[in-house]
């Protein structure tokens, strides 16, 4: 069980949190609409790092309960719309996922504004969404994994963008097997499970990264990683029991 925050309210974050965990709650969701939509009274956007909001952070340390967060969306979604947006097709169908403009921050301000987090709490185990919200960088992910050891990552919705960049990724899972939780982001039918399955357990090559053969997000196809049985049992479910207990 998990809570999720109101930012505007009669009840503070924390105390909201702190009801929550006392109602069985083992976690804490920031969704992404904190850097993207949340303004304050002077119409400012409020980024996830800002100091004001920093006790309901400070208040999972506290509790002893991780924050799973999600800062951005792939890249493209905050690029312009033109021929050279690799998620054209995508972002044509939902206009409501495309990011760019004066209104929103840059996905670099926002991944800046992700480490800052992490830092300035590192009591807070983070759970960052979405390979940290920047699956195409695996670097950048590394680096932040390195530096911060109260991150862990999950890969939900990111199968697409892991399975085009096999050796990497496989590199990625084995060398950070402890810190790596699988998720999926969709409803855990067959299907579903099937295809992430083939990704992270066989070594099949350029198959469709959905269920079928419907490529929502781009016009590629993925290779399977081969994980080893030991990353496997990690990522699929020890290192979830670390975090947040068995169920």
């Amino acid at each position: 069980m998990s809570t999720r925050i109101r930012w505007s309210g009669r009840d503070s974050p924390p105390s909201t949190l702190r009801r929550a965990v006392g109602e069985g709650a083992r976690g804490l969701k920031i969704f992404k609409e904190l850097g993207l939509r949340h303004r304050d009274d002077a119409g400012r956007l409020v980024l996830p790092h800002d100091p004001r909001i920093g006790d309901v952070f400070a208040a999972c340390a506290d509790l002893k309960v991780p924050c799973l967060y999600h800062v951005a969306d792939p890249r493209a979604f905050f690029r312009p719309l033109d021929g050279f947006n690799e998620r054209w097709e995508e972002l044509r169908a939902r206009p409501e996922w495309h990011f760019f403009g004066p209104e929103f921050p840059s996905y670099e301000q926002l991944m800046e504004s992700q480490e800052r987090l992490i830092e300035a709490h590192p009591g807070t185990l983070f759970q960052a969404a979405h390979v940290a919200s920047a699956s195409e960088d695996l670097g950048y992910v590394r680096r932040l994994l390195d530096r911060y050891p109260n991150l862990n990552v999950d890969i939900s919705a990111r199968i697409a963008e892991l399975g085009r960049q096999p050796y990497t990724a496989r590199r990625f899972f084995v060398e950070y097997a402890d810190r790596i939780l699988y998720a999926t982001d969709q409803t855990p039918v067959a299907s579903v499970q099937r295809v992430h399955m083939r990704l992270l357990e066989t070594r099949d090559e350029y198959f469709p990264y959905h269920p079928g053969d419907e490529q929502g997000q781009g016009r590629w196809r993925i290779y399977g990683l081969g994980l080893p049985d030991d990353v496997l049992e990690k990522v699929y479910f020890r290192n979830a029991e670390r975090l947040y207990g068995r169920p």
